[in-house]
């Protein structure tokens, strides 16, 4: 394919994707009541300040339940870009790679929202005092929720993509243990730039996202001895 083929390739995708975000989007709007009452548990209350903020943001957490049900069909077209670059070997990783991806992205939306969000905003309103009480909006609240389940779930990717890197051969698990320590630079750098700017939600993603770099160089080791061993037989 040349490279305009791949451009309009890549367009076709793209349109894909967002028609089923966009029909996925329309339904959860319906729902969006019981979509905004339950991400609200953590806290008792929530407002909004101006007449169309209470409409807007159903609008956006439609779209970003659109986004997160689409994420199966998301997966696949990414990676069926990537096919035409693939050996016939590499190309049947597609499915179990796209499957795991899914899975893998929302193990880490989970882990946020039940876990470290419900731990995280009692940490950061438990500064308040008699005189300091929270008024949280409700805009500011979907969109802290939002970049959080949506950051750990695409750092929860890391796994996935060593696996596949490591199949068709472009990192080994020695590239990551001799990386480390600029790793754990680029960890905490990366948690500043996809979390609320507070060290409590940045230490809860770099945490996480270290262990993942660890389970990493193990999948790599795994898939590098399997490699060897398909080779030899």
């Amino acid at each position: 394919m040349s490279f305009i083929e791949h451009l309009e390739e890549l367009r076709k995708r793209i349109i894909r994707c967002l028609i089923f975000i966009l029909v996925f989007s329309i339904a959860a709007y319906f729902f969006s009541d019981r979509i905004i009452d339950f991400i609200a548990r953590p806290v008792e209350q929530l407002f909004f300040m101006d007449p169309t903020e209470a409409f807007a943001i159903r609008i956006k957490m439609s779209i970003i339940v659109g986004i997160i049900l689409s994420v199966p069909v998301i997966f696949y077209h990414l990676w069926q870009f990537v096919v035409p670059g693939l050996f016939v070997k590499e190309i049947k990783l597609v499915i179990p790679v796209v499957i795991s991806s899914t899975i893998f992205f929302l193990i880490g939306a989970c882990f946020c929202f039940f876990l470290v969000l419900p731990l995280g905003i009692k940490f950061l309103l438990g500064f308040g005092t008699e005189k300091l009480s929270p008024m949280i909006k409700i805009s500011s609240y979907v969109s802290f929720v939002s970049y959080m389940t949506l950051a750990f779930g695409a750092v929860f990717e890391l796994p996935v993509i060593s696996y596949f890197l490591g199949r068709i051969g472009l990192i080994g698990p020695q590239t990551l243990v001799k990386g480390r320590k600029y790793a754990i630079v680029g960890i905490l750098i990366l948690a500043s730039f996809l979390t609320p700017p507070d060290l409590f939600s940045q230490i809860m993603l770099a945490g996480p996202l270290y262990i993942l770099y660890e389970v990493s160089i193990v999948v790599l080791k795994v898939t590098q001895k399997k490699k060897k061993d398909e080779e030899f037989s």
